[in-house]
Protein backbone atom coordinates (compact mmCIF):
# COMPACT_ATOMS: atom_id res chain seq x y z
CA UNK A 1 0.00 0.00 0.00
CA UNK A 2 1.20 3.85 -1.03
CA UNK A 3 2.88 4.78 2.69
CA UNK A 4 1.62 8.38 1.22
CA UNK A 5 -2.15 7.42 1.15
CA UNK A 6 -1.55 6.68 4.91
CA UNK A 7 0.22 9.62 5.78
CA UNK A 8 3.34 7.98 6.60
CA UNK A 9 5.66 9.57 3.88
CA UNK A 10 9.01 10.38 5.16
CA UNK A 11 8.89 13.38 7.21
CA UNK A 12 11.99 15.21 5.50
CA UNK A 13 10.88 14.63 2.09
CA UNK A 14 7.23 15.59 2.65
CA UNK A 15 8.61 18.86 4.55
CA UNK A 16 10.78 19.69 1.60
CA UNK A 17 7.80 18.91 -0.85
CA UNK A 18 5.52 21.27 0.68
CA UNK A 19 8.42 23.92 0.74
CA UNK A 20 8.56 23.62 -3.31
CA UNK A 21 5.05 23.43 -3.28
CA UNK A 22 3.92 26.59 -1.41
CA UNK A 23 6.94 28.58 -3.42
CA UNK A 24 5.62 27.68 -6.27
CA UNK A 25 2.04 28.59 -5.53
CA UNK A 26 3.02 31.97 -4.03
CA UNK A 27 4.94 32.39 -7.28
CA UNK A 28 1.65 31.81 -9.35
CA UNK A 29 -0.12 34.08 -6.85
CA UNK A 30 2.20 36.95 -6.98
CA UNK A 31 1.63 36.37 -11.04
CA UNK A 32 -2.11 36.59 -10.97
CA UNK A 33 -1.69 39.64 -8.63
CA UNK A 34 0.01 41.62 -10.89
CA UNK A 35 -1.94 40.26 -14.02
CA UNK A 36 -4.95 41.76 -12.17
CA UNK A 37 -3.39 45.11 -11.60
CA UNK A 38 -2.27 45.77 -15.14
CA UNK A 39 -5.65 44.59 -16.03
CA UNK A 40 -7.60 46.76 -13.84
CA UNK A 41 -5.66 49.88 -15.29
CA UNK A 42 -7.73 49.13 -18.45
CA UNK A 43 -10.64 51.40 -16.80
CA UNK A 44 -8.53 54.00 -16.17
CA UNK A 45 -7.17 54.16 -19.84
CA UNK A 46 -10.55 54.07 -20.88
CA UNK A 47 -11.69 57.09 -18.64
CA UNK A 48 -8.77 59.19 -19.67
CA UNK A 49 -9.34 58.37 -23.43
CA UNK A 50 -5.95 56.75 -22.99
CA UNK A 51 -5.19 54.29 -26.40
CA UNK A 52 -1.53 54.60 -26.44
CA UNK A 53 -1.51 53.10 -22.90
CA UNK A 54 -4.03 50.65 -23.16
CA UNK A 55 -1.94 49.17 -25.82
CA UNK A 56 1.52 49.41 -23.97
CA UNK A 57 -0.63 47.49 -20.97
CA UNK A 58 -2.10 44.77 -23.51
CA UNK A 59 1.00 44.19 -25.12
CA UNK A 60 3.10 44.14 -21.38
CA UNK A 61 0.26 41.61 -20.35
CA UNK A 62 0.94 39.04 -22.44
CA UNK A 63 4.40 39.32 -20.98
CA UNK A 64 4.00 38.64 -17.56
CA UNK A 65 3.37 34.71 -17.04
CA UNK A 66 6.50 33.97 -18.69
CA UNK A 67 8.36 36.67 -16.61
CA UNK A 68 7.03 35.36 -13.47
CA UNK A 69 7.51 31.31 -14.16
CA UNK A 70 11.42 32.54 -14.58
CA UNK A 71 11.35 34.18 -11.34
CA UNK A 72 9.85 30.56 -10.37
CA UNK A 73 12.43 28.59 -11.50
CA UNK A 74 15.61 30.91 -10.83
CA UNK A 75 14.13 30.73 -6.61
CA UNK A 76 13.30 27.17 -6.93
CA UNK A 77 17.08 26.53 -7.91
CA UNK A 78 18.54 28.91 -5.47
CA UNK A 79 15.96 27.86 -2.39
CA UNK A 80 16.00 23.96 -3.14
CA UNK A 81 19.22 23.18 -5.27
CA UNK A 82 17.24 21.60 -7.53
CA UNK A 83 18.80 19.17 -10.20
CA UNK A 84 17.36 15.80 -11.74
CA UNK A 85 13.87 15.22 -11.22
CA UNK A 86 13.67 12.75 -8.53
CA UNK A 87 10.44 10.33 -9.25
CA UNK A 88 9.11 10.13 -5.47
CA UNK A 89 10.03 13.77 -4.32
CA UNK A 90 8.00 15.34 -7.83
CA UNK A 91 5.17 12.82 -6.79
CA UNK A 92 4.99 14.37 -3.15
CA UNK A 93 5.35 17.52 -4.55
CA UNK A 94 2.61 17.58 -6.85
CA UNK A 95 0.36 15.88 -4.25
CA UNK A 96 1.19 19.03 -1.62
CA UNK A 97 0.21 21.12 -4.58
CA UNK A 98 -3.04 20.07 -5.11
CA UNK A 99 -3.73 20.12 -1.20
CA UNK A 100 -2.96 23.78 -1.72
CA UNK A 101 -5.53 24.00 -4.09
CA UNK A 102 -8.36 23.26 -2.10
CA UNK A 103 -10.71 26.45 -2.32
CA UNK A 104 -8.21 28.52 -4.09
CA UNK A 105 -10.36 30.71 -6.57
CA UNK A 106 -8.29 29.87 -10.19
CA UNK A 107 -7.20 26.64 -9.86
CA UNK A 108 -6.80 25.64 -13.61
CA UNK A 109 -4.47 28.48 -13.66
CA UNK A 110 -2.71 27.42 -10.86
CA UNK A 111 -2.17 23.67 -12.34
CA UNK A 112 -1.23 25.29 -15.91
CA UNK A 113 1.63 27.55 -13.88
CA UNK A 114 3.34 24.31 -12.01
CA UNK A 115 3.29 22.86 -15.23
CA UNK A 116 5.54 25.46 -16.68
CA UNK A 117 7.58 25.78 -13.93
CA UNK A 118 8.19 21.76 -13.61
CA UNK A 119 8.91 22.23 -17.71
CA UNK A 120 11.21 24.65 -17.07
CA UNK A 121 13.22 22.65 -15.01
CA UNK A 122 13.20 19.18 -16.07
CA UNK A 123 13.96 17.32 -19.37
CA UNK A 124 10.44 16.19 -21.24
CA UNK A 125 10.60 12.38 -20.17
CA UNK A 126 9.10 13.33 -16.96
CA UNK A 127 6.47 14.96 -18.16
CA UNK A 128 4.06 12.64 -17.56
CA UNK A 129 0.52 12.66 -15.21
CA UNK A 130 2.81 11.54 -12.39
CA UNK A 131 4.21 14.87 -12.23
CA UNK A 132 2.63 17.61 -13.83
CA UNK A 133 -1.46 17.86 -14.04
CA UNK A 134 -1.60 16.58 -17.68
CA UNK A 135 -5.52 15.69 -16.74
CA UNK A 136 -6.89 18.44 -14.16
CA UNK A 137 -7.11 17.96 -11.15
CA UNK A 138 -9.61 20.43 -9.36
CA UNK A 139 -12.97 21.11 -10.81
CA UNK A 140 -14.17 24.85 -11.37
CA UNK A 141 -17.75 23.86 -11.88
CA UNK A 142 -19.00 25.41 -8.29
CA UNK A 143 -16.08 28.01 -7.68
CA UNK A 144 -17.32 31.05 -6.43
CA UNK A 145 -15.88 34.84 -5.88
CA UNK A 146 -16.53 36.99 -3.44
CA UNK A 147 -19.36 39.26 -5.72
CA UNK A 148 -21.43 36.92 -7.96
CA UNK A 149 -20.20 36.97 -11.16
CA UNK A 150 -23.29 38.40 -12.52
CA UNK A 151 -26.12 40.30 -12.11
CA UNK A 152 -29.84 39.21 -13.13
CA UNK A 153 -32.74 40.72 -14.48
CA UNK A 154 -36.97 39.94 -15.01
CA UNK A 155 -38.28 42.10 -17.65
CA UNK A 156 -41.44 39.30 -17.34
CA UNK A 157 -41.89 40.75 -13.50
CA UNK A 158 -40.63 44.31 -13.95
CA UNK A 159 -41.37 45.53 -17.65
CA UNK A 160 -38.93 46.25 -20.20
CA UNK A 161 -38.37 49.97 -19.94
CA UNK A 162 -37.66 49.89 -15.97
CA UNK A 163 -35.83 46.85 -16.36
CA UNK A 164 -33.28 47.98 -18.88
CA UNK A 165 -32.86 51.57 -17.10
CA UNK A 166 -31.74 49.59 -14.06
CA UNK A 167 -29.53 47.60 -16.11
CA UNK A 168 -27.94 51.20 -17.55
CA UNK A 169 -27.67 52.15 -14.08
CA UNK A 170 -25.67 49.35 -12.90
CA UNK A 171 -23.18 49.53 -15.79
CA UNK A 172 -19.93 51.15 -14.54
CA UNK A 173 -17.00 52.10 -16.63
CA UNK A 174 -15.96 55.04 -14.79
CA UNK A 175 -17.57 57.57 -16.44
CA UNK A 176 -21.32 59.02 -17.21
CA UNK A 177 -23.46 57.70 -20.12
CA UNK A 178 -23.44 60.89 -22.51
CA UNK A 179 -27.71 60.83 -22.76
CA UNK A 180 -28.92 57.98 -20.73
CA UNK A 181 -32.91 58.90 -22.08
CA UNK A 182 -31.75 58.38 -24.74
CA UNK A 183 -29.36 55.69 -24.17
CA UNK A 184 -33.04 53.35 -23.20
CA UNK A 185 -35.02 55.21 -26.08
CA UNK A 186 -32.20 53.39 -28.30
CA UNK A 187 -31.84 50.23 -26.13
CA UNK A 188 -35.86 49.76 -26.31
CA UNK A 189 -36.04 49.74 -29.71
CA UNK A 190 -33.50 47.89 -30.37
CA UNK A 191 -35.01 44.91 -27.84
CA UNK A 192 -38.30 45.20 -29.42
CA UNK A 193 -37.20 45.27 -32.93
CA UNK A 194 -35.81 41.69 -32.14
CA UNK A 195 -37.55 38.95 -33.53
CA UNK A 196 -39.64 36.18 -30.64
CA UNK A 197 -39.03 39.31 -28.43
CA UNK A 198 -43.19 38.89 -27.28
CA UNK A 199 -42.54 34.72 -27.07
CA UNK A 200 -40.92 34.99 -23.56
CA UNK A 201 -41.87 31.90 -20.77
CA UNK A 202 -42.62 32.90 -17.40
CA UNK A 203 -39.06 32.71 -15.89
CA UNK A 204 -37.31 34.39 -18.60
CA UNK A 205 -34.15 36.10 -17.50
CA UNK A 206 -31.44 38.48 -18.23
CA UNK A 207 -27.81 38.38 -16.95
CA UNK A 208 -24.87 40.51 -17.22
CA UNK A 209 -21.53 39.72 -16.31
CA UNK A 210 -20.10 42.05 -13.58
CA UNK A 211 -16.83 42.81 -14.89
CA UNK A 212 -16.40 44.62 -18.23
CA UNK A 213 -14.47 43.68 -21.44
CA UNK A 214 -12.36 46.90 -22.46
CA UNK A 215 -10.07 46.12 -25.62
CA UNK A 216 -9.15 49.60 -28.15
CA UNK A 217 -11.49 52.23 -27.81
CA UNK A 218 -14.13 50.29 -26.15
CA UNK A 219 -15.92 48.69 -23.14
CA UNK A 220 -18.07 45.83 -23.74
CA UNK A 221 -21.06 45.35 -21.22
CA UNK A 222 -21.73 41.13 -21.97
CA UNK A 223 -24.76 39.29 -20.48
CA UNK A 224 -27.01 36.60 -21.75
CA UNK A 225 -30.85 36.14 -22.10
CA UNK A 226 -32.43 32.88 -20.94
CA UNK A 227 -35.39 32.10 -22.50
CA UNK A 228 -36.85 28.65 -21.68
CA UNK A 229 -34.17 25.84 -22.98
CA UNK A 230 -32.78 28.70 -24.82
CA UNK A 231 -29.66 30.47 -24.24
CA UNK A 232 -28.00 34.03 -26.23
CA UNK A 233 -25.58 35.89 -25.82
CA UNK A 234 -25.52 39.75 -26.39
CA UNK A 235 -22.87 42.62 -25.88
CA UNK A 236 -23.43 46.27 -25.04
CA UNK A 237 -20.27 48.40 -27.22
CA UNK A 238 -19.39 51.68 -25.06
CA UNK A 239 -17.79 54.52 -26.57
CA UNK A 240 -15.64 57.42 -24.99
CA UNK A 241 -17.01 60.85 -26.15
CA UNK A 242 -14.81 64.13 -26.61
CA UNK A 243 -15.96 65.68 -23.72
CA UNK A 244 -15.52 62.59 -21.40
CA UNK A 245 -18.75 60.22 -21.33
CA UNK A 246 -19.83 57.12 -22.08
CA UNK A 247 -22.31 56.79 -25.50
CA UNK A 248 -23.85 53.20 -25.63
CA UNK A 249 -23.31 52.55 -29.31
CA UNK A 250 -25.06 49.43 -30.29
CA UNK A 251 -27.08 46.35 -28.85
CA UNK A 252 -24.71 43.28 -30.69
CA UNK A 253 -27.48 40.41 -30.51
CA UNK A 254 -26.38 38.49 -34.21
CA UNK A 255 -24.21 35.08 -33.58
CA UNK A 256 -21.91 36.07 -35.97
CA UNK A 257 -21.40 39.52 -34.73
CA UNK A 258 -21.18 38.00 -31.03
CA UNK A 259 -18.99 35.53 -32.06
CA UNK A 260 -16.64 37.79 -33.95
CA UNK A 261 -16.26 40.01 -30.96
CA UNK A 262 -14.43 37.22 -29.28
CA UNK A 263 -12.44 35.69 -32.46
CA UNK A 264 -9.00 34.23 -32.82
CA UNK A 265 -8.02 37.72 -34.65
CA UNK A 266 -8.55 40.11 -32.48
CA UNK A 267 -6.66 41.56 -29.50
CA UNK A 268 -7.16 39.99 -25.83
CA UNK A 269 -9.83 41.45 -23.91
CA UNK A 270 -8.88 43.31 -20.45
CA UNK A 271 -11.20 42.86 -17.65
CA UNK A 272 -10.40 42.16 -14.08
CA UNK A 273 -11.92 38.60 -13.03
CA UNK A 274 -11.56 37.21 -9.69
CA UNK A 275 -12.66 33.51 -10.89
CA UNK A 276 -11.51 33.29 -14.52
CA UNK A 277 -13.51 30.00 -14.91
CA UNK A 278 -17.00 31.69 -13.64
CA UNK A 279 -16.88 34.12 -16.91
CA UNK A 280 -16.20 30.91 -19.18
CA UNK A 281 -18.68 28.64 -18.00
CA UNK A 282 -20.79 31.89 -18.36
CA UNK A 283 -20.20 32.64 -22.17
CA UNK A 284 -19.07 28.87 -23.39
CA UNK A 285 -23.18 27.70 -23.51
CA UNK A 286 -23.98 30.77 -26.01
CA UNK A 287 -21.01 30.37 -28.10
CA UNK A 288 -20.93 27.05 -29.81
CA UNK A 289 -18.56 27.61 -32.39
CA UNK A 290 -15.78 28.33 -29.30
CA UNK A 291 -14.02 26.27 -26.89
CA UNK A 292 -12.58 26.64 -23.38
CA UNK A 293 -9.03 27.21 -24.84
CA UNK A 294 -10.75 29.65 -27.50
CA UNK A 295 -12.44 32.01 -24.33
CA UNK A 296 -9.78 31.95 -21.92
CA UNK A 297 -7.30 33.19 -24.54
CA UNK A 298 -9.92 35.57 -25.53
CA UNK A 299 -9.73 37.28 -21.55
CA UNK A 300 -6.04 37.17 -21.56
CA UNK A 301 -5.13 33.63 -20.35
CA UNK A 302 -3.68 32.77 -23.18
CA UNK A 303 -1.21 30.22 -21.61
CA UNK A 304 -4.54 28.32 -20.19
CA UNK A 305 -6.00 28.61 -23.40
CA UNK A 306 -2.48 26.47 -24.60
CA UNK A 307 -3.82 24.04 -21.71
CA UNK A 308 -6.83 23.59 -22.81
CA UNK A 309 -6.33 23.27 -26.08
CA UNK A 310 -3.57 20.48 -26.00
CA UNK A 311 -5.99 18.09 -23.47
CA UNK A 312 -8.56 18.78 -25.72
CA UNK A 313 -6.34 17.73 -28.70
CA UNK A 314 -4.91 14.65 -26.58
CA UNK A 315 -8.60 13.68 -26.02
CA UNK A 316 -9.69 14.16 -30.09
CA UNK A 317 -6.48 11.86 -30.94
CA UNK A 318 -7.84 9.36 -28.38
CA UNK A 319 -11.29 9.04 -30.50
CA UNK A 320 -10.55 9.51 -33.83
CA UNK A 321 -8.53 7.62 -36.40
CA UNK A 322 -7.97 10.24 -38.99
CA UNK A 323 -4.01 10.66 -39.93
CA UNK A 324 -1.93 13.97 -40.01
CA UNK A 325 -1.36 14.99 -43.78
CA UNK A 326 -0.07 18.43 -45.33
CA UNK A 327 -2.20 21.00 -45.05
CA UNK A 328 -4.15 21.96 -48.23
CA UNK A 329 -3.13 25.26 -50.02
CA UNK A 330 -0.31 26.01 -51.88
CA UNK A 331 3.24 25.09 -49.35
CA UNK A 332 4.87 27.74 -48.13
CA UNK A 333 8.77 28.35 -48.04
CA UNK A 334 8.97 28.83 -44.86
CA UNK A 335 6.52 26.70 -42.88
CA UNK A 336 5.96 23.06 -43.39
CA UNK A 337 1.73 23.25 -42.45
CA UNK A 338 -0.11 20.05 -41.61
CA UNK A 339 -3.33 19.26 -39.79
CA UNK A 340 -5.60 16.48 -38.45
CA UNK A 341 -8.82 16.44 -41.20
CA UNK A 342 -10.94 16.17 -38.49
CA UNK A 343 -9.29 18.61 -36.28
CA UNK A 344 -10.25 22.56 -37.05
CA UNK A 345 -6.48 23.98 -36.78
CA UNK A 346 -3.25 23.59 -38.11
CA UNK A 347 0.03 22.83 -37.01
CA UNK A 348 2.92 24.96 -38.17
CA UNK A 349 6.90 23.74 -38.29
CA UNK A 350 9.47 25.95 -39.59
CA UNK A 351 11.73 24.44 -42.22
CA UNK A 352 15.25 23.91 -41.54
CA UNK A 353 16.60 25.96 -45.14
CA UNK A 354 15.02 28.62 -46.92
CA UNK A 355 14.99 29.05 -50.58
CA UNK A 356 17.49 32.45 -51.35
CA UNK A 357 14.46 34.62 -51.92
CA UNK A 358 13.46 34.55 -48.63
CA UNK A 359 16.53 36.48 -46.74
CA UNK A 360 14.71 35.81 -43.15
CA UNK A 361 16.38 33.29 -40.26
CA UNK A 362 14.17 31.40 -38.40
CA UNK A 363 14.75 33.74 -35.01
CA UNK A 364 13.43 36.84 -37.47
CA UNK A 365 10.39 34.42 -38.05
CA UNK A 366 9.65 33.36 -34.52
CA UNK A 367 9.99 36.89 -33.28
CA UNK A 368 7.65 38.27 -35.68
CA UNK A 369 5.46 35.68 -34.82
CA UNK A 370 5.30 37.33 -31.48
CA UNK A 371 5.42 40.92 -32.70
CA UNK A 372 1.65 40.13 -34.08
CA UNK A 373 0.42 38.50 -31.17
CA UNK A 374 1.50 42.25 -29.04
CA UNK A 375 -0.27 43.98 -31.75
CA UNK A 376 -3.80 44.66 -32.49
CA UNK A 377 -4.66 42.51 -34.75
CA UNK A 378 -7.97 44.29 -36.24
CA UNK A 379 -9.85 40.80 -36.68
CA UNK A 380 -7.59 40.51 -39.67
CA UNK A 381 -4.79 38.86 -38.10
CA UNK A 382 -4.57 34.92 -36.85
CA UNK A 383 -4.00 34.84 -33.07
CA UNK A 384 -1.09 31.70 -32.54
CA UNK A 385 -0.22 29.47 -30.13
CA UNK A 386 3.38 28.43 -29.68
CA UNK A 387 4.29 25.05 -28.10
CA UNK A 388 7.53 23.31 -27.43
CA UNK A 389 8.48 19.93 -27.50
CA UNK A 390 4.87 18.82 -28.74
CA UNK A 391 4.41 14.73 -28.84
CA UNK A 392 2.81 13.40 -31.21
CA UNK A 393 1.42 9.18 -31.69
CA UNK A 394 4.11 8.69 -34.92
CA UNK A 395 1.11 5.85 -36.48
CA UNK A 396 -1.11 8.86 -37.42
CA UNK A 397 1.27 10.60 -39.52
CA UNK A 398 0.90 10.24 -43.08
CA UNK A 399 3.86 8.30 -44.16
CA UNK A 400 4.10 11.78 -46.98
CA UNK A 401 4.36 13.71 -44.38
CA UNK A 402 6.50 12.18 -42.31
CA UNK A 403 9.27 12.18 -45.10
CA UNK A 404 8.53 15.88 -45.32
CA UNK A 405 8.93 16.55 -41.85
CA UNK A 406 12.17 14.56 -42.11
CA UNK A 407 13.84 15.86 -45.15
CA UNK A 408 12.60 19.67 -44.37
CA UNK A 409 12.63 19.79 -40.35
CA UNK A 410 14.34 17.21 -39.28
CA UNK A 411 16.52 19.19 -36.83
CA UNK A 412 12.58 19.80 -34.85
CA UNK A 413 11.82 16.50 -34.50
CA UNK A 414 13.13 13.43 -32.52
CA UNK A 415 11.29 9.93 -32.19
CA UNK A 416 10.90 7.61 -29.13
CA UNK A 417 8.96 5.33 -27.22
CA UNK A 418 6.08 5.56 -30.13
CA UNK A 419 5.82 9.35 -30.52
CA UNK A 420 7.28 11.82 -32.41
CA UNK A 421 8.40 14.98 -30.72
CA UNK A 422 8.76 18.29 -32.36
CA UNK A 423 10.67 21.15 -30.69
CA UNK A 424 8.96 24.04 -31.55
CA UNK A 425 6.05 25.12 -34.10
CA UNK A 426 2.64 27.05 -33.97
CA UNK A 427 -0.59 26.40 -33.55
CA UNK A 428 -3.50 28.33 -36.04
CA UNK A 429 -7.18 27.86 -36.73
CA UNK A 430 -7.57 26.46 -39.50
CA UNK A 431 -9.09 29.14 -42.71
CA UNK A 432 -9.82 28.25 -46.57
CA UNK A 433 -6.89 29.53 -48.20
CA UNK A 434 -7.97 32.15 -50.15
CA UNK A 435 -6.54 31.58 -53.38
CA UNK A 436 -8.34 27.90 -52.97
CA UNK A 437 -11.53 29.41 -52.78
CA UNK A 438 -11.53 32.42 -55.72
CA UNK A 439 -10.33 29.27 -58.33
CA UNK A 440 -13.61 27.39 -57.38
CA UNK A 441 -15.98 30.83 -56.34
CA UNK A 442 -18.55 32.16 -58.49
CA UNK A 443 -18.68 35.20 -59.79
CA UNK A 444 -20.26 36.81 -56.68
CA UNK A 445 -18.97 34.86 -54.13
CA UNK A 446 -15.43 35.34 -55.86
CA UNK A 447 -15.61 39.65 -55.84
CA UNK A 448 -16.72 39.56 -52.19
CA UNK A 449 -13.88 37.68 -51.04
CA UNK A 450 -11.62 40.10 -53.04
CA UNK A 451 -14.22 42.81 -51.31
CA UNK A 452 -12.66 40.90 -48.03
CA UNK A 453 -8.91 40.94 -49.23
CA UNK A 454 -8.90 44.37 -49.79
CA UNK A 455 -10.45 45.57 -46.31
CA UNK A 456 -8.22 43.76 -44.75
CA UNK A 457 -4.94 44.93 -46.12
CA UNK A 458 -6.91 48.44 -45.42
CA UNK A 459 -7.58 47.28 -41.99
CA UNK A 460 -4.25 45.52 -41.02
CA UNK A 461 -1.92 48.85 -42.61
CA UNK A 462 -4.23 51.11 -39.91
CA UNK A 463 -3.31 48.73 -37.05
CA UNK A 464 0.37 49.88 -38.71
CA UNK A 465 1.29 46.72 -39.92
CA UNK A 466 2.66 45.80 -43.91
CA UNK A 467 1.95 42.39 -44.70
CA UNK A 468 5.22 41.85 -46.41
CA UNK A 469 3.55 38.93 -48.49
CA UNK A 470 0.41 39.93 -50.19
CA UNK A 471 0.13 36.30 -51.84
CA UNK A 472 -3.41 35.23 -51.69
CA UNK A 473 -2.15 31.54 -50.30
CA UNK A 474 -1.28 34.19 -47.07
CA UNK A 475 -4.62 34.71 -46.42
CA UNK A 476 -7.76 32.62 -45.66
CA UNK A 477 -11.73 32.80 -45.15
CA UNK A 478 -13.82 32.00 -41.72
CA UNK A 479 -16.84 30.33 -41.82
CA UNK A 480 -18.37 33.55 -41.56
CA UNK A 481 -16.71 34.69 -45.10
CA UNK A 482 -14.23 37.07 -43.52
CA UNK A 483 -10.44 37.40 -44.92
CA UNK A 484 -7.92 36.80 -42.44
CA UNK A 485 -3.74 37.15 -42.73
CA UNK A 486 -1.98 33.93 -41.21
CA UNK A 487 1.82 34.02 -43.05
CA UNK A 488 3.26 36.26 -40.67
CA UNK A 489 7.24 35.43 -41.87
CA UNK A 490 7.39 39.08 -43.64
CA UNK A 491 5.36 41.38 -41.95
CA UNK A 492 7.01 44.54 -40.88
CA UNK A 493 6.34 47.86 -38.95
CA UNK A 494 4.52 49.83 -41.61
CA UNK A 495 6.68 52.76 -41.16
CA UNK A 496 9.54 50.56 -42.12
CA UNK A 497 8.40 50.75 -45.46
CA UNK A 498 8.78 52.80 -49.00
CA UNK A 499 6.23 52.74 -50.91
CA UNK A 500 7.30 53.80 -54.29
CA UNK A 501 6.60 54.39 -57.97
CA UNK A 502 7.68 52.25 -60.43
CA UNK A 503 9.95 54.59 -62.61
CA UNK A 504 9.23 55.04 -65.99
CA UNK A 505 11.73 53.14 -68.76
CA UNK A 506 14.36 55.45 -70.47
CA UNK A 507 15.66 52.95 -73.19
CA UNK A 508 13.84 50.07 -75.03
CA UNK A 509 16.65 47.61 -73.75
CA UNK A 510 14.96 48.90 -70.31
CA UNK A 511 11.28 48.40 -71.32
CA UNK A 512 11.68 45.22 -72.06
CA UNK A 513 14.05 43.70 -69.45
CA UNK A 514 12.87 40.69 -67.67
CA UNK A 515 14.17 41.86 -64.32
CA UNK A 516 13.58 45.38 -62.81
CA UNK A 517 15.99 47.62 -63.93
CA UNK A 518 16.02 50.00 -61.30
CA UNK A 519 17.54 49.37 -57.98
CA UNK A 520 15.06 48.24 -55.67
CA UNK A 521 15.82 47.92 -51.70
CA UNK A 522 14.66 45.45 -48.68
CA UNK A 523 11.82 47.34 -47.72
CA UNK A 524 10.62 49.36 -50.94
CA UNK A 525 7.06 48.15 -51.97
CA UNK A 526 5.54 49.22 -55.37
CA UNK A 527 1.76 49.18 -55.07
CA UNK A 528 1.12 49.54 -58.72
CA UNK A 529 2.52 45.80 -59.42
CA UNK A 530 0.17 43.91 -56.59
CA UNK A 531 -2.53 43.18 -59.00
CA UNK A 532 0.07 41.70 -61.58
CA UNK A 533 2.06 39.69 -59.12
CA UNK A 534 -0.28 38.55 -57.08
CA UNK A 535 -3.52 37.51 -59.32
CA UNK A 536 -2.65 35.34 -62.51
CA UNK A 537 -6.23 34.99 -63.28
CA UNK A 538 -7.06 38.38 -65.39
CA UNK A 539 -10.52 38.20 -64.65
CA UNK A 540 -9.41 38.63 -60.59
CA UNK A 541 -7.31 41.78 -61.43
CA UNK A 542 -9.82 43.25 -62.84
CA UNK A 543 -12.35 42.32 -59.86
CA UNK A 544 -9.83 43.64 -57.38
CA UNK A 545 -9.02 46.79 -59.69
CA UNK A 546 -12.60 47.70 -59.53
CA UNK A 547 -12.89 47.06 -56.17
CA UNK A 548 -9.66 48.35 -54.79
CA UNK A 549 -7.94 50.02 -57.38
CA UNK A 550 -6.63 52.97 -54.87
CA UNK A 551 -4.44 50.15 -53.38
CA UNK A 552 -2.60 49.72 -56.52
CA UNK A 553 -1.11 53.24 -56.06
CA UNK A 554 1.48 54.49 -53.82
CA UNK A 555 -0.50 57.46 -52.62
CA UNK A 556 -3.17 55.47 -50.84
CA UNK A 557 -0.52 53.45 -48.98
CA UNK A 558 1.95 56.50 -47.91
CA UNK A 559 -1.34 57.92 -46.88
CA UNK A 560 -1.91 55.00 -44.68
CA UNK A 561 1.17 55.14 -43.13
CA UNK A 562 1.31 58.57 -42.02
CA UNK A 563 -1.88 58.05 -40.57
CA UNK A 564 -1.11 55.01 -38.44
CA UNK A 565 2.11 57.61 -37.56
CA UNK A 566 0.32 60.45 -36.22
CA UNK A 567 -2.69 58.16 -34.72
CA UNK A 568 -4.96 58.77 -37.11
CA UNK A 569 -5.88 54.67 -37.70
CA UNK A 570 -9.70 54.64 -38.25
CA UNK A 571 -12.25 53.23 -35.79
CA UNK A 572 -12.66 49.60 -36.23
CA UNK A 573 -15.76 48.36 -34.83
CA UNK A 574 -15.53 44.53 -33.98
CA UNK A 575 -19.89 44.29 -35.14
CA UNK A 576 -21.81 45.59 -38.48
CA UNK A 577 -21.79 49.46 -39.10
CA UNK A 578 -25.68 48.68 -39.57
CA UNK A 579 -26.40 47.73 -35.59
CA UNK A 580 -25.06 50.70 -34.26
CA UNK A 581 -27.07 53.87 -32.64
CA UNK A 582 -27.49 56.88 -34.55
CA UNK A 583 -25.15 59.88 -33.05
CA UNK A 584 -27.54 62.46 -32.26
Amino acid sequence: MDGRALGLAQPARSGQARAIACAILEHFDRHFRIFRETTRRAREHFVRGDWAAAREDGAARIDLYDRRVREAIAALRRDFGLGAAEHALWQEVKFQYLGLLYGHRQPELAETFYNSVFVGLFHRRYYDNDHIFVRPAVSTERIEGDLPAWRSYYPTQEGWAPTLRRLLADIDVGLPLEDPRRALRDLLAAVRALPGERELVRHFQVQVLRPVFYRNKAAYVVGRVINGEERRLFVLPLLRTPDGRARLDALVTAPDDVANLFSFARAYFMADWEVPSAVVRFLLPCLPGKSAADLYTAIGFHKQGKAEFYRDFLDHLRNSSDRLVEAPGTAGMVMLVFTLPSYPYVFKVIRDRFPPVKRVTEAEVIARYRFVKRRDRVGRMADTWEFSHVAFPLDRFDPDLLAALRAEAGSKLVVEDGKLILRHLFIERRLHPLDLFLKRADRARRRAALREYGNALREIAAAGVFPGDLLLKNFGLTRHGRVIFYDYDEIVPIEQCRFRTVPEPQTPEQEMAAEPWYGVGENDVFPEEFATFLMSDPAWRRDFAELHGDLLRPETWRELQRAAADGRAPDLYPYREAIRFPER
